[in-house]
């Protein structure tokens, strides 16, 4: 199934148990622990399996397995290799599903960080945005085109072989398993592709991002709420195919469990897709000219007491440490200041409290926005110099504030 968690400051994307979520770091999480077992790099994107998968595919291997005993009980128990191969290729369907994202992604120049096999499906995990709602309904209607396209494949491959058998057996699973996740993610609410189609369709009409995850996120609730109802309900009335009669307790527990697990998973997806939404819109106000401390310039023999009444004479809360020709050198650290007993302040040079600069700790400061984020994430530190186009000092830039001003922007109200 698939969830658009617009990720981080990102988003993803999720099949059919599979799902596109574009947005999020430039990190390489490829090499994230709890990233599970690296399958390959087709395309140049990792392809992972999450430990949650084992679990899925017992559980199919299992049930299917029930299943071929009905069918064909002739096999005995080698009909849980068979019901272990279904649930592998059904697996590889969910991949191709999760590779139509990521090529068409590759196409649009949208770096995709990794795909994840998982419980429940796959994620394709797309680092940017799409620019225009038309590549964003591209994007998202790939996934359950391939998905249907497979089925169609399956289905001519049963043609070909005698009904009743093992292939047929497995090649019919594989069609209505393609069938079912195409119809499921093509449903229209976040965060599963159909929510994602709706949002471009929304934001095409209204010229606004923001009103079409608004939209699709809310159908996406509705959703939730008409699985938790609906599915267990369908089930116990025969519609999906059991009779009524031959339902038990034990039938009607899995059912609801099943349907409380979607509904989780879609209700959640929503509600972040709504969250990280709001952030892009507020992102741009991320910008380090505003966010900056002013600063004054000591040098590193000067005693602590002494710059922090310099500091605040001027009216500045950070303390560069320069050399002889005024050139920066380092930064005096907040924490470390804090940790300094105002009676030993005098006795304590900047010089021993200071970080030595490198240049990935020199932020323009015209920086903003995402392109603010990214500069910080890969030069990670306490504090950075904020230096004008001309190589002079503007301030001192404190991770600190950058991350209360990352809070102020998720919470504050979508316009």
């Amino acid at each position: 199934m698939k969830k658009d968690e617009e990720s981080g400051e990102r988003t993803r994307a999720q099949s059919g148990t599979g799902k596109a979520d574009p947005g999020g770091g430039k990190r390489d999480r490829s090499a994230e622990p709890g990233g599970g077992i690296l399958m390959g790099r087709p395309f140049g994107v990792p392809v992972y399996v999450a430990p949650s998968w084992f679990l899925v595919a017992a559980l199919i291997t299992w049930v299917f397995g029930g299943q071929l005993d009905r069918v064909l009980p002739e096999l005995g128990g080698a009909r849980y290799l068979v019901s272990l191969f279904f649930a592998v290729a059904f697996y590889a369907s969910v991949l191709v599903h999760e590779l139509a994202h990521t090529v068409v992604a590759l196409r649009y120049k949208l770096p995709v960080r990794r795909i994840q096999l998982q419980f429940f499906g796959g994620v394709s995990e797309i680092e940017k945005e799409s620019e225009t709602p038309g590549r964003e309904f591209v994007l998202a209607f790939v996934g359950p085109l391939l998905s249907l396209v497979l089925a169609g494949v399956f289905y001519a491959g049963m043609q070909a072989v005698e009904p009743g058998t093992v292939p047929g057996v497995l090649l019919a699973g594989l069609m209505i398993s393609n069938l079912i996740v195409a119809a499921f993610n093509l449903l229209p609410g976040l965060p599963l592709d159909g929510g994602r189609m709706l949002r471009a369709v929304v934001w095409k009409i209204t010229g606004k991002p923001m009103s079409g995850t608004i939209a699709a996120a809310w159908v996406g609730r509705a959703l939730a709420v008409a699985v938790l109802v609906g599915l267990p309900l369908l089930t116990h009335t025969g519609v999906l195919g059991n009779p009524t009669e031959d339902i038990g307790g034990m039938e009607t527990v899995t059912d609801a469990l099943l349907a409380a697990i979607l509904a989780a998973i879609i209700w959640t997806g929503a509600g972040n897709s709504l969250r990280m939404a709001r952030l892009r819109e507020h992102l741009p106000e991320l910008r380090a000219r505003a966010l900056t401390r002013r600063a004054v310039p000591v040098g590193s023999d000067t005693p602590l007491s002494e710059a922090l009444r310099r500091a605040n004479e001027a009216g500045a809360r950070a303390l560069v440490v320069v050399d002889g020709h005024g050139e920066p050198t380092a930064l005096v650290r907040e924490t470390a200041i804090v940790g300094v007993p105002e009676h030993r302040r005098p006795w304590v040079a900047v010089g021993g409290l200071a970080q030595d600069l490198t240049d990935g700790m020199k932020v323009p400061a015209e920086l903003a926005g995402e392109a603010l984020l990214d500069r910080l994430r890969a030069n990670p530190a306490t504090e950075y110099l904020v230096v004008e186009e001309t190589g002079e000092i503007y301030g001192v830039l404190s991770t600190a504030d950058v991350e209360r001003a990352f809070v102020a922007a998720m919470a504050r109200p979508g316009s």
